[in-house]
Parts: C-alpha cells; sequence; structure tokens
C-alpha cells in the first residue's frame, strides 16, 4: 500500500464530505423543489465517486474512507473551538 496515495485519498474524501455538507446546508435553504431536486443529483454524484474510489487500488479505497470517516468529528472540534474561543453565541461564522 503506498502511504502517499492514501494520503491524498484521504485529503480527498475529506473534501468531499466538507462540499457535500455545504452542498446539503445550502439546499437546505431552496425551495422544496429545488432541495429534492438537489439532493438527488447530490446523492447521484457521491455514488459515481464511492464506484469509482472502489474501483481503484486498495490505499486509495483505505485512504478515501479514513478521510471521510475522521473529517466530522474534526470538523466538530473546530467549530466547537471557534465558539469556546469567542466566549459563546451561534456556531455560524462572523
Amino acid at each position: 500500500m503506498n502511504g502517499l496515495t492514501a494520503l491524498a485519498a484521504a485529503a480527498f474524501g475529506s473534501t468531499v464530505y466538507l462540499v457535500t455538507l455545504s452542498t446539503v446546508k445550502w439546499l437546505n435553504a431552496s425551495a422544496p423543489r429545488v432541495k429534492v431536486a438537489g439532493l438527488v443529483v447530490t446523492g447521484m454524484i457521491l455514488c459515481g465517486l464511492i464506484g469509482v474510489v472502489a474501483s481503484a487500488s486498495q490505499s486509495v479505497a483505505i485512504g478515501f474512507v479514513v478521510g471521510a470517516g475522521l473529517t466530522p468529528p474534526v470538523h466538530r472540534w473546530i467549530l466547537r473551538r471557534r465558539l469556546s474561543v469567542r466566549g459563546g453565541g451561534s456556531l455560524s461564522p462572523r
């Protein structure tokens, strides 16, 4: 297993998670028809990406899963830390 390939795939998995999270947050503010269509398209794109990653080498698949799995807790930790540094308030950036 190539460590550099796994690290690059982990970064890609993390990026995919953050882009998907931002897309879903943006779609939640949209009209219901747009939201449903956007969520369907987002799901299809994610399925396609997962299929491509699954057909790649083992190090790519492991790195992608590790990156996508570690990003949510780290992202929540960063948001909580930002909140505590500011002294409370909402989680949205000012």
